[in-house]
């Protein structure tokens, strides 16, 4: 490949069934009660392999500051790791959040990325700090740059140092980025607001939405990108990926046991604590008030929990009524063996695709 072959973001599906929803992974590297921060890195690269040999997609990973329950903040440095120890799956960034960084300094990393392992790497891009104001303050402070929201124009100077399109006269015009014959891998644009579903559509890029934690209509956001979409040199059409949290077990019984992990983090993480995942057994001895059980019954509405049978018709509803091209399931379970195992049950799904659900009508 050299530097002016353009990288399709949907490489890795070219072979799928068309038939079935292509599955992905999200994992935030969740430190989980009782267990350390390097433990949950360690878990975090474990789990790709498993998915990896299941055929997975993508595995991807995010940047969060300052949260004690997540232990990464560097999405480069873990696909790096990520990468080497797995052999087929496509592994990038969910994303780099890009207010915290220069644009030279992400066009760098992820062509090394992309140099070293060409094919296999995504660069997910976000707008949001991914922190609280005081952590994003300590993030951007010295990069001379004012607080409002430059993400646009972040976002259009990484391309620039992709395609090194500069206008004739501008300085960075003498700056080289290495590797000089590597093109940057396919971007992605994340949002959980219209506002990301709109800027994907506009620049022809793909789109993901991030309904595990978003509150804006799921259907507006990927139902208007795909209506809007324009296609560009980076994409001929919409490519949308729906992030979804998902739990699931042998039977609905195990999978609401697992489940109840999450529901008491939810509701810790609305009163400002972000404390590791605790175990079932925490949760359930938990005294609950019936305010508790409101909020936690609110966010089941984003978290999709069940025995196969569930799951699967769970699945098959969102991509019907989203049109979504992937799903890309993050796991919110204590136990990484029972995290594989909802994994191993999800791939053996075959969720249909949105062309194969319209044609059964």
């Amino acid at each position: 490949m050299d530097a002016t072959t353009p990288v399709s973001p949907a490489a890795s599906n070219e072979a799928s069934d068309p038939s079935r929803t292509s599955l992905s992974v999200l994992d935030l590297s969740f430190v989980v009660s009782g267990g350390t921060g390097p433990e949950a890195l360690r878990g975090t690269i474990e789990l790709a392999r498993h998915v990896d040999e299941l055929g997975y997609t993508r595995f991807w990973v995010a940047e969060h500051h300052n949260l004690p329950s997540i232990a990464s903040g560097s999405p480069d440095v873990m696909s790096g790791q990520i990468l080497a120890a797995t052999q087929r799956i496509r592994v990038g960034s969910g994303g780099v959040m890009l207010p915290n960084h220069a644009p030279l300094m992400v066009a760098e990393r992820f062509k090394v990325l992309e140099g070293l392992y060409p094919g296999r790497v995504d660069l997910g891009l976000g707008r949001a700090p991914g922190t609280d104001q005081l952590t994003a303050h300590a993030l951007r402070r010295r990069q001379g740059v004012e607080p409002e929201d430059d993400f646009l124009d972040r976002l259009q100077e990484l391309m620039l140092w992709d395609s090194g399109a500069w206008p004739a006269d501008h300085p960075y015009r003498k700056i080289q980025v290495m590797p000089v014959d590597v093109r940057l891998p396919p971007i992605f644009l994340l949002g959980s607001s219209g506002y990301s579903a709109r800027l994907s559509a506009q620049l022809g890029l793909p789109f993901a939405f991030a309904h595990h934690f978003a509150t804006h209509d799921v259907l507006d956001a990927m139902l208007s990108y795909r209506a809007n979409f324009r296609p560009s040199d980076r994409l001929a059409k919409p490519h949308a990926i729906l992030a979804l949290s998902v739990i699931c077990a042998e039977t609905d019984e195990e999978a609401e046991r697992l489940a109840s992990s999450a529901d008491l983090m939810h509701l810790r993480r609305m009163r400002g604590e972000f404390a590791p995942i605790p175990s079932p057994e925490e949760a359930g001895a938990y005294d609950y008030k019936d305010s508790d059980r409101g909020m936690i019954r609110r966010n089941r509405e984003r978290l999709l929990v069940g025995g196969p049978e569930k799951v699967r018709e769970g699945l098959a509803r969102f991509v019907e009524t989203t049109l979504a091209d992937e799903l890309m399931i993050t796991s919110p379970i204590h136990l990484l063996e029972a995290k594989k195992r909802s994994y191993e049950l999800l791939a053996d799904m075959q969720v249909p695709s949105a062309a194969a659900l319209s044609s059964r009508r």
